[in-house]
């Protein structure tokens, strides 16, 4: 029995099990060999009966290795870009994040930060801390800076007035401890805010997505969990709400003098988790099946070379016998490879050259702006979702 990291209870339970999955989703590999090579781990994910937390129990983290090789930008997308551009404004605006020493954890390559900062009128500095950042330490007549490691207590030197935190926090095995340490990089302020987002993994569930479980995503939150997780580290919890198409949470907390009282509800999870384990198998074997068939008719490729497309190859086509290629618009994983079963990384302005008659796309909420990109090459072909 492993005991939940979000609020220590005992009562939790496996319901899903991989073995020998990659590590990594978002590694862009030269070659093929250096592809099928990768670390592997498993998956053994488990749910709280408590507070409804989603983790996987045979999560190592001594096998990953972010660097300079690893690549989970989303912004070449114009439709993910607008959606930056649109979260920055909310932050400026709405939320009035003006005047603030601003540090992100896990700023990726650094562009959300830069938005927050770069507008003269917010008066904003900025630190981003990520080990996969490449470009300058210092930008923007130093007030955006940049340290290439882990956000931890050795950073807490940085005297935040906000934190903003997307799409890490699933990265961490033990997510209490970032969040505490996150509250003391806001020790020396009475008006600490934090930004949180992170999948929302009741999302996952209910629509049976059965290519976001991987294994770098160990942690995997409800509302609920959620709000308990930053409640038990001494905020006090202002919204958790839906965004991204539902895909996504997004959290926002202040910080509390006194503890606050701490809430526990797991919601629908179990109930979630039973039906997902029931279709899991057979949903792997249908789109095994379906691109089998849309193979009799030509060549089927993947759109999207993110952690969906690399896990939902990695389940159904293992020996890079069905898809032939995966698609993606961001010009530095195109000509590469997908780690664990090598597909090639392609520009969709090879389909014709490639035969490819069918395209399953990993996201659907792309699907405007892939079928834009597609009629403005005069690419026709038959979108799968």
């Amino acid at each position: 029995m492993h005991s939940c990291p979000v609020c220590d209870s005992t009562s939790t339970e496996v319901f899903l099990e991989r073995c020998r999955v990659p590590v990594h989703q978002n590694l862009v590999l030269e070659a093929p060999q250096t592809a099928r090579a990768v670390t592997r781990g498993d998956l053994r994910f488990a749910f709280c009966h408590d507070c409804g937390f989603v983790f996987n129990t045979a999560f190592d983290m001594g096998k990953l290795s972010y660097g300079d090789r690893y690549d989970n930008t989303q912004d070449c997308s114009l439709y993910f870009g607008g959606y930056l551009d649109g979260l920055a404004r909310y932050l400026l605006q709405q939320k009035r994040l003006n005047r603030h020493c601003i540090v992100e954890v896990g700023c990726g390559k650094g562009s959300f930060l830069r938005r927050l900062v770069e507008p003269p009128e917010s008066k904003n500095v900025g630190y981003g801390f990520d080990p996969s950042y490449v470009g300058p330490e210092s930008t923007l007549d130093g007030r955006l800076r940049f340290e290439r490691r882990y956000f931890g207590p050795d950073c807490t030197h940085v005297k935040a007035e906000a934190v903003v935190c997307r799409h890490v926090i699933e990265h961490v095995p033990n997510p209490r401890r970032l969040v505490e340490t996150v509250r003391q990089a806001l020790a020396g302020t009475h008006t600490g805010r934090v930004f949180f987002e992170t999948p929302c993994v009741e999302w996952i569930l209910r629509n049976h997505v059965i290519w976001d479980f991987f294994y770098e995503h160990c942690s995997l939150f409800s509302r609920a969990s959620l709000r308990t997780l930053f409640e038990k580290a001494g905020f006090t919890v202002d919204s958790v709400r839906h965004i991204f198409g539902g895909q996504y949470l997004w959290m926002e907390a202040r910080l509390l003098e006194s503890r606050p009282v701490v809430s526990k509800n797991s919601g629908a999870i179990h109930d979630l988790t039973l039906q997902f384990v029931d279709t899991e198998h057979s949903l792997v074997q249908r789109w095994g099946e379906t691109i089998a068939r849309l193979a009799e008719s030509g060549q089927v490729a993947i759109w999207g070379a993110g952690a969906k497309g690399v896990t939902f190859a990695n389940l159904v086509d293992q020996e890079c016998r069905l898809i032939d290629c995966v698609i993606d618009v961001n010009p530095r994983k195109q000509g590469r490879f997908i780690p664990g079963t090598a597909h090639p990384i392609v520009n969709y302005c090879e389909i014709p050259g490639r035969g490819i008659e069918a395209v399953v796309l990993m996201n659907p909420i792309y699907r405007e702006e892939n079928e834009g990109l597609l009629d403005q090459a005069g690419i026709q072909v038959k979108l799968v979702a």
